[in-house]
This record gives structure tokens, sequence and C-alpha cells, in this order.
């Protein structure tokens, strides 16, 4: 595996509607690519670790999505699919010809549109604790839709804390919890609510129909259904890990890249 020497290089690429997409990369512009994608209310630093413990002849773009981390947009749009033109913009300026493209959590979803829009250069798609939550990520009813969004409309902190509890095992720690819900609760506004919206209205299946390349899930074992299973398990290859919480890419960085490098290596 790789070493924490990598360096980094700090780009960023514009958009329409006053975007500008930044991402760091790192690793030999030949390497095999592999493309990162941050969760909601997240940013592209919680792959810093999992970067260097990479094998060193990867390339690696982690990648802020639109008014996340360090990137800004003025932009209406807050879609799954439009977060994915974010991740295209990247590979195209930097002439990518084929990558596996992985996401933790909403970035999951973005990457699963980032193989529908780019059918010949995402070869893989890996989804990071995504995709089987049933809650989330199937397209859900306009009165279910409604009922998430004013949750977090009316009590953004508290929808916030609870989606953080959620997707933390028993056991895990408090001061990691309340670590997550402190950075989620700064995310950017009206971005962070608007993007939530835009992933509970996603439509999923739609997406899966029309996404032809293989996926593989890597979810924390203690939080995946039997009933999310036996829905997908015939569409995407679902893996159990147990390397944490929902947020296990920053709490166990080796074990993640790990998993990377397999999916990288048999490209």
């Amino acid at each position: 595996m790789g070493t924490a020497s990598r360096t980094r290089e700090n780009l960023e690429v514009q958009r329409s509607d006053h975007t500008t997409i930044r991402y760091t990369a790192s690793g030999p512009a030949g390497g095999p690519v592999l493309a990162l994608i941050h969760g909601w209310a997240c940013d592209r630093g919680d792959f810093d670790a999992v970067t260097d413990h990479l094998p060193g002849d990867h390339r690696v773009l982690a990648i802020d999505l639109a008014e996340h981390g360090e990137s800004r947009s003025t932009r209406d749009v807050w879609t799954i699919e439009e977060f994915a033109r974010d991740v295209a913009a990247v590979l195209e300026a930097e002439s990518v010809d084929t990558c596996v493209v992985a996401g933790h959590s909403l970035g999951g979803a973005v990457a699963v549109e980032a193989g529908r829009l780019l059918p010949d250069t995402v070869s893989h798609v890996v989804a990071l604790d995504a995709l089987h939550y049933l809650s989330l990520f199937p397209a859900q009813s306009e009165e279910r839709t409604e009922a998430v969004a004013r949750v977090f409309r009316q009590d953004f902190p508290a929808a916030v804390r609870g989606l953080v509890e959620g997707g933390s095992p028993a056991g895990t720690a408090t001061a990691l919890t309340d670590a997550y819900v402190e950075k989620m609760v700064a995310v950017r506004q009206p971005a962070g609510l608007r993007s939530i919206e835009g992933l509970v209205h996603w439509d999923m299946d739609a997406a899966l129909r029309e996404t032809k390349q293989p996926i593989t899930v890597f979810a924390v074992r203690d939080l995946v259904t039997r009933e999310a299973v036996d829905r997908y398990g015939a569409r995407f290859d679902i893996v159990l890990v147990d390397l944490g919480s929902h947020h296990f890419p920053v709490e166990a960085p080796e074990g993640t890249a790990k998993l990377l490098a397999g999916v990288v290596g048999t490209r």
C-alpha cells in the first residue's frame, strides 16, 4: 500500500453558474485513476488518509462537490445528476480515459450517476456505505419525500443528528458522533438542504437500469437489512464490512484503501 509521502496538487475546474469545483490530485498521471466523492455535508478531506494508504501508482482525484468543502456555486439545481456533472468536469479536465469512481453516502449516488453519464469512461462504480438505505436512496413517494425535507427544514441540526445516529452502530463513541454532527451542521446553505432534497427525489432504480458498469457496495454489516439485500443483491455486489460507522472511510482509512485498491486492481 501507499505511504504518507504522496505529493498532492490542489486544482480547480470552472463550470457554468459561477461554479468552481476544487479537487486534489495525487499520484502519477499515467496510473490507474480513482475518483473519490465525499458524502453529503462532508468534503474531500475525508479521503486524505485513505489516499495516503493507496498504492503509489494510483492516480487519485478527491473532489469537492459544489458548495461542499472549497467548491463554490451560485446554481439553482441541486440534483444528484448535477453533482455527477461536477465529477465529469474534473475527469474531463484531467483527460481521464478510464477510471473507477467511488463515493461515500450521497457520493455513492453521485458515483452511479457519473457512471450513467460517462459509460465509456467509468469502468466500475463503488459505493461506500451507500445505495442500500431504503429510506433514502430509492425514489420515495411525494409524501415521503416532503416528510423528509420538512424534518430538515424545521430543525436542521436535529435532522443531521438523527441521520448521523442512524448510521452509527451500537458502541460507536459519542464523541465521534458529535464530531460528525458538528461538521455536517455547518454545511453551506441553501445547498445543504437542497442537496438532501435532491437525494430523496433521486430515482435510483431508473439510474441503475441505465448504468451498465459493475457496482460494488461496501456496506457496514450492522446497518444492512435483509430487505435491501433481497431488493438489490442481484444488481450490485454487496460486501459487508466491519470498519466502524457509516463514516468508516474516516475511521478506518487503511482498511478502506485496501478495499478500493482491490477494485481498481481488477478493472
